[in-house]
């Protein structure tokens, strides 16, 4: 079985994860549930900001805000996944004493975020009429 599809089922079978390794100091899992939290913070937020775009942007060219509040909803739902992928990964690697998975995701979703800020910095220059 991969390790994907391993993490995967530990998202839904977290006690399974106390198999693994060592218990380690409770401040560790404690921190990796406080960076989840976050990391489902900025979700909610980029799902906010995705309905924010669709529904106080009227004026705005429907592509224009379609493209903007779907970026922002894609992000907000690879964020969550993220967030409880993350999770797993980094207590399994605290348990076995490893360390911490290296990610790529900040930088996408950096770049997203950028892209549609970008956008409507465009927006608002060049205004909400096409």
């Amino acid at each position: 079985m991969s390790e994907f599809v391993r993490n995967i089922r530990l998202w839904f079978a977290p006690e399974q994860v106390r198999e693994e390794g060592g218990t380690p100091d409770y401040r560790f899992s404690l921190a990796n549930e406080r960076t989840f939290l976050a990391w489902l913070r900025t979700a909610l937020a980029l799902i906010g900001g995705g309905f924010a775009v669709d529904q106080f942007l009227p004026d705005l060219r429907w592509a224009w805000r379609a493209g903007l509040a779907l970026a922002l909803l894609g992000a907000g739902v690879l964020c969550s996944l993220r967030a409880v992928n993350h999770w797993v990964r980094c207590e399994r690697a605290i348990r076995r004493g490893e360390d911490l998975p290296a990610s790529r995701f900040p930088v996408l979703l950096s770049l997203v975020v950028a892209v549609v800020a970008v956008s409507m910095v465009v927006v608002v220059l060049v205004g909400w009429e096409g």
